[in-house]
């Protein structure tokens, strides 16, 4: 290509068969190959409701850029920000399709996407990528918790551009099915190690009615509680209102969520949570989405009490699909050795990377 032109794409609110429509489609399958030649499975690809769902949240706004080669588009670019925090963290996304790199594009769509956000006014942009592992030497995080491989493309792209290397997160993937009498018998022992002050709630679906301003605690602590390293990362502050929004939006994502909560009987309230992404495609994988149990109430074994919950709902009312898929940071140990103790196994590391734009 001689000539790389970079255009925002509108995001439409629904995949309505619109030219809008169709190229959003298209921009989730530049971002599927590329996740699938980095990861190696066709696990990490997901479906175009879902991104839109959360593209669409009105507390998180995005921007969507292309590039198109002889009408086909064959990269894109994303730009996700915080409502509340114009002038902070952005989160920054360039995909290029594997059919089309080594030609520039990722090169000019990355100096399109990081000019939109620097005039944007944004004081640093995060950006998470995949690098699958090779030899040479190793690239450590300040953290000191696991490392990338230096020499890898990805890699040197990122450090010519002046991004910094703050954390390296692992992938993890656990197969599905699980043993039904193992799976129980592992609940029993982790309601005994948590005590009786803790009751188990689990849903399909929306948080019920009662409980959507401790998920709105929750959720605005998950964005505060969880390694960040030194991305600095903003509070995402949400609401009863936002809570129950987004997850009516989530409605329309062609999966189901599940969620296991804790409550602390005490305090008459929730104190942690876990949620499963899944497919109605059973032969698709099923996603860990957020886990959570506030400092506070940590100790207890309540994560794995969660997951444990989550793990037999799962497979009691969605069998079939063949794995979990899930990301931590490496240097978040505890939830890693709760991953490891459930059967989870390494299945790739990503690089969350920050450029300071200002």
């Amino acid at each position: 290509m001689t000539d790389i032109v970079v255009e925002e794409l509108p995001i439409p609110s629904a995949l309505d068969g619109s030219p809008a429509a169709a190229d959003v489609l298209a921009t989730v399958e530049v971002r599927n190959a590329a996740e699938e030649a980095g990861y190696g499975t066709p696990d990490v690809r997901v479906d175009a409701p879902r991104l839109l769902a959360s593209w669409s949240d009105p507390h998180a706004p995005h921007r969507l850029f292309a590039v198109r080669d002889g009408g086909r588009i064959v990269a894109r670019g994303m730009i996700e920000a915080q409502l509340d925090e114009p002038a902070g963290a952005c989160w920054v996304d360039v995909r290029v399709h594997p059919a089309a790199t080594g030609r520039g594009i990722g090169r000019a769509l990355a100096d399109h996407v990081e000019t939109v956000a620097r005039e944007a006014g944004h004081s640093h942009a995060i950006v998470y990528a995949v690098s699958p592992d090779g030899p040479g030497p190793r690239l450590v995080p300040p953290t000191g918790f696991g490392s990338l491989p230096a020499d890898n493309r990805e890699v040197r792209f990122l450090l010519a551009r002046g991004y910094r290397l703050e954390q390296v997160v692992r992938a993890s993937r656990l197969g599905l099915p699980l043993d039904p009498d193992e799976l129980r018998a592992r609940i029993r022992l982790a309601h005994e190690r948590s005590g009786p002050d803790y009751r188990v709630h689990r849903w399909a679906g929306p948080s019920p009615e009662r409980f959507l301003a401790d998920m709105a605690v929750l959720r605005t602590r998950m964005s505060t509680d969880a390694p960040q390293a030194g991305l600095e990362e903003p509070e995402d502050v949400w609401t009863a209102e936002r809570v129950a929004d987004y997850e009516a939006r989530r409605e329309s994502d062609e999966a189901v969520v599940i969620t296991a909560a804790v409550e602390h009987l005490g305090e008459g309230r929730l104190v942690g949570f876990t949620e499963l992404n899944t497919p109605v495609d059973i032969t698709r994988a099923v996603s860990q989405e957020d886990t959570l149990v506030l400092r506070e109430h940590r100790g207890h074994a309540l994560g794995m009490l969660l997951k444990l919950e989550n793990l037999e709902q799962l497979e009691g009312e969605h069998p079939g699909h063949p794995s979990i898929i899930t990301w931590n940071a490496d240097e978040n140990r505890h939830m890693l050795a709760v991953n490891e103790a459930l059967g989870f196994a390494p299945m790739a590391y990503e690089g969350a990377w920050r450029l300071d734009l200002r």
